[in-house]
């Protein structure tokens, strides 16, 4: 029985790799592109000015440029006369394992880089380094992380935000109750329709839901800054050729000045779909990425 159930096993593994595309003994991203002329680009509905839906299958955002941008220099160093790009939804859930089995090549959206992601997956130079913030109705009184003890807070599942907020001194023998949106715009609602007294998440993303609201003057950001996070590209591991050519891009971009441009044209101009406008400068902590390009993942940023 046991050769029998060894047999099964190894079948069963091997009907695995058959559905995931050939990668690693074929050369990784650049020639799976190169062969099938299309590359897969996974995006958010609702990761505010990063990465967001305008409707009928378009996506649109600053870390949605930047991978267009790469991908256009992919598509110039592989010397093809056209490249199909393929808009992958992705949610904080799933977005790690389609990077993994190849359904998505790059991810556009809002994925912090950190030590235990970068066990599963690499990321391309920072390009956003984010401060997770708590966002509130504006007549809540809420104006600190004490203030949410006996409270609902919202949080998008597969995220890191409450896992902050709990980490956190001033949150030291406090109770409050996660719920969980499905994504960002989800968890938003759950704030927006009272199931939810606050909602913790990246600072742009909370500024972004807030700016597309019907009211936006119903809400603000408040309290202390939970976390610094370096927020990144994802690409899948140990592909070093692709991610230097995704890399090379961005810091072409960051040393020419126009991802600064770039990055104005997503948080400090009206966007679509409703032509509203985010406004949220670059950072110093954001400037300072584009000056000094890296990979570092977010414990070195807590370092400091």
């Amino acid at each position: 029985m046991k050769p029998i159930a060894v047999l099964q096993g190894l079948t069963f593994a091997a009907s695995l790799l058959a559905a995931l595309p050939a990668l690693s003994q074929d050369g990784g991203t650049l020639k799976k592109i190169k062969d099938g002329g299309s590359a897969t680009m996974g995006v958010r509905e609702s990761s505010g000015g990063l990465s967001f839906t305008v409707g009928d299958g378009k996506f649109a955002g600053f870390h949605v440029e930047l991978c267009q941008r790469a991908l256009a220099d992919v598509q110039k160093q592989l010397g093809l006369a056209k490249l199909d790009i393929k808009y992958q939804p992705v949610t904080s859930q799933n977005r790690i394992p389609l990077v993994q089995n190849g359904t998505v090549d790059i991810e556009c959206g809002s994925t912090t880089n950190n030590a235990a992601r970068q066990k599963d997956v690499a990321f391309a130079v920072t390009t956003y380094v984010e401060e997770v913030r708590i966002a509130v109705k504006a007549n809540s009184g809420i104006g600190s992380i004490a203030q949410l003890n006996g409270k609902n807070v919202a949080t998008t599942t597969g995220t890191t935000s409450v896992q902050h907020l709990r980490k956190h001194e001033r949150a030291t023998g406090m109770d409050f109750k996660e719920v969980f949106g499905k994504d960002h715009a989800d968890s938003f609602l759950l704030l927006e329709s009272g199931r939810a007294e606050a909602f913790v998440m990246d600072g742009q993303i909370l500024a972004g839901n807030i700016a597309k609201a019907k009211n936006p003057a119903d809400f603000k950001i408040v309290g202390e800054v939970l976390s610094v996070e370096p927020i990144a590209i994802m690409i899948r591991k140990d592909d070093p050729a692709f991610k230097k050519t995704v890399d090379d891009s961005l810091k072409a971009l960051m040393a020419s000045g126009e991802m600064a441009k770039i990055y104005d044209k997503w948080f400090m101009q009206p966007i679509p779909p409703a032509n509203t406008r985010i406004g949220l400068p670059a950072s110093e902590a954001t400037r300072a990425a584009w000056a000094n390009p890296n990979d570092k993942p977010m414990e070195d940023y807590a370092k400091k």
